[in-house]
């Protein structure tokens, strides 16, 4: 007689859709989803793309229910864990032991178990495999798992490589006693589900043989800021479990997903991680798994290749289509076949809940002697006492409220995670255990530190920030810290545009939620400062400098990287396209390097090309530079980071703005150069008219900075020259009023208030309107002086960028400053 569906005990993958959770679980449902939808059809958004799902077969939820019932267990677990207390560490272990050994003791029901075995053998048959040689994942998939508004991340497990059909029956009862873990029990109690309403099926999937390749997680968003137009996918070599709980610090990449349908290149970021040791197959010993050690090599090389992050990337914005949510995917790249598989798809769980409309930012109010740093997880603060945990034997020492100091989270540890203030690992990346259940949890964690459990002391009082950018620190003592909520709700735009200042790409996608109009100003000298630290004729002459030294620190930096020249422009690329990519469509204007001359000198190799100058202030900067034969090849790299990033990577919104432009004549040499190597899609007035239209336009525009009185004496000749004006007014003052503004001896003198600065102003704004083109500002002045922001709305400023941590207070002052004009009127 033919069982219904739900009375089967095995479903294959192209019998399964998302419909069948209660058969088979979150993780079956979705397997069977992508492999019955998504590998059978071409994608519309990527012509002649297809997903692969290794394929397998579900052992399902009748199936658990079916071998409990057989066994007698249900009565005996509720007897277990009767008066089970889940705050009691040892008591939960106990309880949590028991109830598991009495599952494994259990035994399989004859016709459920020749069921199991058949599928296995027809598994075998479909596959054109032998027993002997028919590999397969054993994956846990609970009824209750991996839904839209609850995650059970890392709460039952995975069984690798099992082989022939007794290794198979042992992990198909493994996984139904995992339903059990000392974490899934309690995560059930603390959410409010009842044990036995949640039933467990067994995925049976061919293996990938990543353990001779690589394997990884891939979010369609950005983990920590919620930034929804982002793939994020981390990589290493060998199985994926590594990867997953957090044991490896894994390369990291960032794909951008509109210009990515647009047929772009678009990897936004890459960033190679340390990756110390990976799991392959073992030959032999009880476990069919072992750990190695990675070899040098392969560290210090990127895991996937272009082509392959850009198909991942392709596969997860298809998966994320087709579900109409934001995923969280596990994939696998096939070491002998050379093929990329999608393993697991669930929903994502954290970011989804996010309330936009309030803004929660954490400040540091003071810096102390840093502990340790790694991967910021989430933008809060936390602190307490640090508390280093090695094993389960520790779990009654950690108090609430204390740091959990660890090499990794165990998922076993999930009652005492939920009570520390932050969590800090030696191991792991933004995509590991302890990253997932911390951002569950809403509390701040740093992983993949390296040497958390030797800085950091028992019982030493530390400050966990993640509020700085993507590095998180550790810092020794409890410092202050201030936390500003923003509700924008109610929020009304003022008329003027509001644009941001910014130079962090790693809180750009935090950044962006505030309201905003695009970036005024986007300084590049951070990224060069803090993410290249090179100069960039150090990196040119690499094979010239004898200096040993300066060549280590620059081996160092550059792992991964033979070509230093392609390292300095890579990672400027990267950089200056996550701030084109979190603000996207809206303009970004990018000012081209400003260091002065001794600032270049603090970089790496810098004192070997810099001269010494008395005032650095008003000496070799800026567009005095770029056309300098001492300088020229230094700027062509910065060019071709800007071609890089609008023409491989489709970021059309990126414009480019002049600093220090001391005459017309200097700004055409300008010009000229940036032609010479290669930036030639100059705005047209057509193009420019679409714009004004709120079009997207592949021209671009360059800017001069407005921070000279020249620059406004001769506001004809430098509007023949650019696209628009920005004003620097820290620099148009001291220039105008001839401070050194650096000198507190006379910085009591003038401000942007002073009637000589407010008139260069004037005559700008008219002049350069009567010429067509915007006029923006960028600095303090409009938030610090209320007056001054209604002189500016009275002449009619186009633009005024921001700082971020003002941006919201100076903009109800701007909007009441406009209604105050209109209502004078």
């Amino acid at each position: 007689m033919n069982k219904e569906k739900n009375e089967k005990f095995v479903l294959w993958f192209d019998e399964i859709t998302k419909a069948d959770i209660p058969l088979v679980g979150g993780k079956n449902a979705n397997l069977g989803e992508m492999y019955q939808t998504l590998t059978q059809t071409e994608s519309k958004t990527f012509r002649g793309e297809k997903i692969s799902v290794p394929y397998g077969f579900s052992v399902t939820a009748a199936s658990y229910r079916y071998f409990m019932t057989a066994n007698k267990l249900d009565q005996e677990i509720k007897d277990i864990l009767k008066g089970l207390d889940t705050k009691d560490i040892h008591q939960l272990e106990d309880k949590g032991q028991a109830v598991r050994q009495a599952i494994l003791q259990a035994t399989f029901p004859k016709d459920l178990q020749d069921e199991i075995l058949f599928a296995y053998t027809e598994l075998g048959k479909k596959l054109k495999l032998s027993a002997s040689a028919l590999d397969v994942a054993v994956r846990s998939s609970a009824t209750a798992e991996d839904l839209a508004d609850a995650s059970f991340a890392g709460q039952q497990e995975s069984y690798l490589n099992i082989r022939g059909g007794h290794a198979l029956l042992e992990a198909i009862k493994k996984c139904f006693a995992s339903l059990f873990t000392n974490r899934a029990i309690s995560y059930r109690v603390d959410q409010k589900f009842d044990h036995f309403q949640v039933a467990l099926s067994a995925a049976v999937q061919k293996m990938v043989r990543s353990d001779r390749g690589s394997s990884g997680v891939m979010f369609t968003l950005d983990t920590e800021s919620g930034f929804k137009d982002m793939i994020l996918i981390n990589a290493a070599w060998g199985l994926g479990e590594f990867v997953v709980k957090g044991i490896v610090t894994p390369d990291e990449y960032k794909v951008f997903k509109p210009t990515l349908k647009k047929g772009f290149d678009a990897i936004i970021s890459k960033r190679l991680g340390s990756k110390e040791k990976k799991l392959i197959y073992a030959s032999e010993g009880v476990s069919p798994t072992k750990e190695v050690a990675v070899v040098d090599a392969d560290r210090h090389s990127f895991t996937l290749d272009e082509k392959q992050i850009l198909r991942l990337a392709k596969w997860g914005a298809i998966i994320e289509e087709h579900y109409g949510r934001p995923m969280d995917i596990e994939w696998a790249f096939d070491g002998i076949t050379k093929e990329l598989f999608i393993v697991q798809a669930r929903p994502e769980t954290v970011q989804a809940r996010r309330d936009v409309k309030v803004l929660e930012e954490f400040v540091m109010l003071e810096k102390g002697k840093v502990l340790a740093k790694g991967a910021a997880v989430g933008s809060k603060i936390g602190q307490g006492k640090a508390r280093y945990i090695k094993d389960a034997t520790q779990l009654d020492q950690f108090k609430a409220g204390e740091v959990l100091i660890t090499e990794i989270t165990d998922p076993d540890w999930e009652p005492i995670m939920k009570i520390a203030s932050a969590i800090v690992t030696n191991a792991g990346g933004r995509t590991s255990h302890a990253a997932i259940v911390s951002r569950e949890l809403g509390i701040p964690a740093v992983v993949g530190c390296g040497n958390a459990t030797t800085a950091i002391k028992n019982g030493q009082p530390v400050t966990v920030s993640c509020a700085e950018g993507e590095e998180g620190k550790i810092y020794d003592g409890l410092l202050k810290f201030q936390i500003n909520k923003h509700d924008l709700t109610n929020f009304k735009a003022p008329k003027v545009d509001i644009k941001m200042i910014a130079a962090d790409p790693e809180l750009a996608f935090t950044h962006c939620f505030l309201p905003n109009r695009g970036v005024g100003l986007a300084r590049e000298e951070f990224i060069i400062s803090n993410f290249i630290k090179i100069h960039p004729n150090a990196l040119i002459d690499y094979k010239k400098i004898t200096d040993e030294r300066i060549k280590e620190q620059i081996d160092e930096l550059t792992l991964g990287y033979d070509d230093k020249v392609k390292y300095y422009v890579e990672k400027l690329s990267y950089g200056i396209a996550q701030l084109a990519a979190a603000f996207y469509p809206y303009d970004v204007l990018l000012r081209f390097s400003d260091f002065k001359t001794n600032e270049y000198a603090n970089l790496i190799g810098g004192k070997l090309y810099e001269p010494e100058e008395e005032n650095p202030m008003i000496g070799w900067r800026g567009a005095s530079r770029y056309y300098d034969p001492n300088f020229e090849k230094a700027f062509s790299l910065e060019v071709a980071a800007v071609k890089k990033v609008r023409e491989e990577m489709g970021l059309w919104n990126l414009n480019v703005m002049i600093p220090f432009c001391r005459t017309p004549e200097e700004g055409k040499k300008v010009v000229e150069t940036i032609y010479k190597y290669g930036l030639k899609n100059r705005i047209t007035k057509e193009a420019r008219a679409k714009k004004k239209n709120g079009d997207l336009v592949e021209a671009m525009e360059i800017w001069v900075m407005a921070e000279i009185p020249s620059n406004i004496l001769q506001v004809d000749d430098f509007s023949e020259i650019f696209d628009g004006f920005s004003i620097g007014s820290n620099d148009l003052t001291q220039l105008t009023l001839g401070l050194d503004r650096d000198s507190k001896l006379v910085a009591h003198i003038g401000n942007e208030k002073n009637k000589a600065v407010l008139v260069l102003i004037h005559n700008l704004i008219k002049k350069a309107h009567a010429n067509g083109l915007h006029v923006g500002i960028c600095g303090q002045g409009p938030s610090d002086f209320p007056e001054f922001a209604e002189f500016l709305v009275k002449e009619g400023i186009d633009s005024i960028s921001l700082n971020p941590d003002t941006v919201l207070k100076a903009t109800i002052k701007i909007k009441e400053v406009e209604d105050k004009v209109a209502g004078s009127k």
